[in-house]
């Protein structure tokens, strides 16, 4: 181990990824990761910081930990998560390095060059900041909806940010069933399902209804998932899922439940709604039909890569990566 990453030369950006391990940073990271490879050619590392024990002293004044000898030096640090944020604050000041923190940190912005922090955590605009609609991930749009009428159904569970009724939501999805008896429904639950509810769906289950369990899914999954899908639903206590489908560019739509007054999560929803991203369970025949309410593309981590690139967090590409458009670079499997 050495006090500082090696400084080899190196003809693309390095980007570190600082990890707590937790699912939704990681897509968080993953997603922005992705389009800076695309856009920069950057070379991406992943480090774990749950591996290193950094004094509260290292992160006040700067002062970098040893890390792996491999690694090679960062032209930038992206992390996620409130378990990362020590070790980027004791990086900071590396030699040539640049510092980006994802989601509303617990410490003053103007300790890193940059943040993307979503809308609903009502943080204000500013040279620093790039504020998101919803929350930033992996999915890719897609460049053509299947024709196939098969629609997949994402199951949240009991939050603080809604009030969480069994009956309305099986009303709501027993509605969809039987309004559209054509249609193949993958009904997805997941691990705050309750067990009723749960019991409840499994009696849906039948030759248009399959119900899948958080254990039968992989990593790829709702990304293959949503490919073959025509339409989409999800219920609203779950920002990360509802910013999944629609960046996925499948119609989507959010399940009713009443929102808890002061809610930022309802906030970010409501949000996504008004700007056309999703539509209102009263709106379910505009999904149903194929169509996005606003007919619009919600792709945060390309925005979020193309603010770092112009905000000079990264050394701008060399050739013309960057003048393919997020329409023109649409997959058909995220």
């Amino acid at each position: 181990m050495t006090d500082h990453p090696k400084q080899a030369r190196k003809e693309a950006p390095v980007v570190w990824l600082l990890t707590d391990n937790k699912p939704g940073h990681r897509n968080q990271l993953k997603g922005i990761g992705n389009r800076l490879r695309v856009l920069t050619g950057a070379a991406t590392h992943w480090v774990d910081a749950t591996t290193q024990s950094i004094s509260l002293w290292r992160a006040v004044l700067g002062a970098a930990p040893r890390m792996h000898p491999e690694l090679p030096h960062p032209d930038l640090v992206v992390a996620a998560g409130t378990g990362t944020h020590r070790l980027l604050l004791s990086l900071r000041r590396l030699r040539g390095v640049k510092t980006l923190v994802i989601m509303k940190p617990g410490f003053p912005l103007s300790l890193v060059n940059g943040a993307v922090i979503p809308a609903h955590d009502r943080v204000p605009p500013g040279t620093r900041t790039l504020v998101t609609e919803g929350v930033v991930n992996a999915l890719t749009p897609l460049a053509r909806i299947t024709e196939k009428r098969e629609a997949l159904l994402l199951i949240g569970g009991p939050s603080p940010h809604f009030d969480w009724d069994d009956d309305v939501l099986l009303g709501q999805i027993n509605h969809l069933i039987g309004q559209y008896p054509d249609w193949r429904w993958t009904i997805a639950t997941s691990r705050r399902t309750p067990g009723p509810l749960q019991a409840r769906l499994e009696d849906l289950s039948g030759l248009r209804v399959s119900v899948v369990h958080p254990e039968q899914t992989h990593e790829n999954w709702l990304s293959h998932q949503l490919a073959g899908s025509r339409a989409a639903w999800v219920t609203p206590d779950s920002m990360s899922m509802v910013c999944e489908a629609a960046t996925s560019a499948v119609p989507t739509g959010v399940f009713e439940l009443a929102n808890r007054t002061g809610s930022r999560v309802a906030e970010g929803v409501e949000r996504l709604v008004q700007q056309g991203y999703v539509a209102r369970w009263p709106d379910h025949a505009i999904v149903m039909a194929g169509r996005n309410p606003g007919n619009r593309t919600l792709w945060e981590a390309d925005r979020a890569a193309r603010w770092i690139i112009d905000q000079k967090l990264i050394p701008a590409p060399s050739g013309d990566n960057r003048k393919s458009s997020a329409h023109g670079e649409r997959g058909s499997a995220p």
